[in-house]
């Protein structure tokens, strides 16, 4: 019986303001002038976070992956690439210094300090971008930034209200696609169905149940999989930095940090690359498996993103023109 019918249940600077011309409003920042006259409250960030109610501490919380994305990202930005000399003497920092992006997004520098340290400050898109070119962040990285600049609640519900189960239409779709190996994700990349190819590529999925019924669990948490896929530190990497681009629209789902918390713990290598806050968009690439029995195989691994379900991805491992691997997985010729 084809594994494709199968579908789980759920589980200071000289100013205090960016450039002229640019939008930027600060909120709780004590002793803050803003444009029109009036000020900030005194008492910190800190004191308007502990007389917060909780939906303000769970604002805060949101900052704080704001803050921690900046200081990342910024931390991974040579000197030279921005066209600035690295010095002669010893940098305290292993990228940029905070009046390095300061300076080159055009804002002041203590504005700049506040925004990394979480504090109560919201600014324009246009500002938000102009500290991604500082970080040389590309168009995944820039949205993702945005993303994390948004207050809670503005997730989009298609992502996270998906379909806990894969629609029938999308069984069918995987099954059409034989031999090809294919399989359904959920918006926290749960397999939620597969083809019986997929299931002979990784025979383990058929007895994985959740949450380790999980591309990133399978792909961190189980060892054979280390052994299957060829140069997995690359396509664990770029798998982990997909996954994040799309991460921040489930910064309120419990499942969504208990997946992460689980697979940091279980995988030294999730951990130390998740704290390095990549984000990069989908690419279609070439990906080559050592299996057991059907030998080297080759395919092209491809992602479509359905119309009507926008939180669920269809994952397909295409035939690359000229080459029998999808043939030899097919054909049994091995015990069981």
């Amino acid at each position: 019986m084809s594994r494709a019918w199968h579908r789980p249940s759920a589980i200071g600077g000289p100013s205090e303001y960016p450039v002229p011309g640019t939008f930027c409003l600060l909120t709780g920042v004590p002793g803050t002038e803003f444009a029109d006259g009036s000020s900030a409250p005194t008492g910190g960030a800190r004191h308007v976070r502990d007389q917060s109610d909780g939906r303000d501490a769970m604002t805060a919380s949101y900052r704080d992956e704001l803050a921690e994305f900046l200081r990342a990202r910024r931390e991974a930005v040579r000197p030279e690439q921005v066209g600035l000399p690295r010095g002669a003497t010893r940098r305290r920092t292993p990228g940029l210094r905070r009046e390095e992006v300061a300076m080159l997004a055009g804002v002041s520098l203590t504005w700049y300090t506040w925004l990394e340290q979480g504090r109560r400050i919201n600014a324009s898109d246009d500002v938000l971008r102009a500290i991604a070119r500082a970080l040389r962040l590309d168009e995944a990285g820039t949205e993702h930034l945005l993303a994390l600049a948004q207050p809670p609640g503005t997730a989009p519900e298609s992502l996270v209200e998906a379909p806990q189960e894969a629609p029938s239409a999308l069984v069918r779709l995987i099954t059409s696609l034989e031999p090809a190996p294919a399989y359904v994700l959920g918006p926290r990349w749960e397999f939620l169905a597969w083809n019986a190819a997929e299931e002979r590529l990784y025979p383990q999925l058929a007895t994985l149940e959740p949450p380790e019924r999980n591309l990133l669990w399978v792909l961190f948490c189980d060892p054979s999989t280390r052994d299957l896929i060829v140069d997995w530190d690359i396509h664990a990497r770029q798998a982990l930095a997909e996954f994040r681009a799309g991460a921040a629209a489930l910064r309120g789902d419990p499942a969504f940090h208990q997946l992460v918390d689980t697979i940091s713990t279980a995988s030294p290598d999730f951990a130390r690359w998740w704290a390095e806050h990549e984000v990069t968009a989908f690419e279609t690439r070439i990906r080559r498996f050592r299996h057991p029995h059907a030998g080297e195989l080759t395919f092209e691994y491809q992602q479509l993103a359905p119309v009507e379900w926008p939180g669920l991805r269809v994952v397909v491992q295409l035939p690359v023109p000229g080459d029998d691997s999808a043939q030899r997985l097919a054909v049994k010729r091995w015990l069981v």
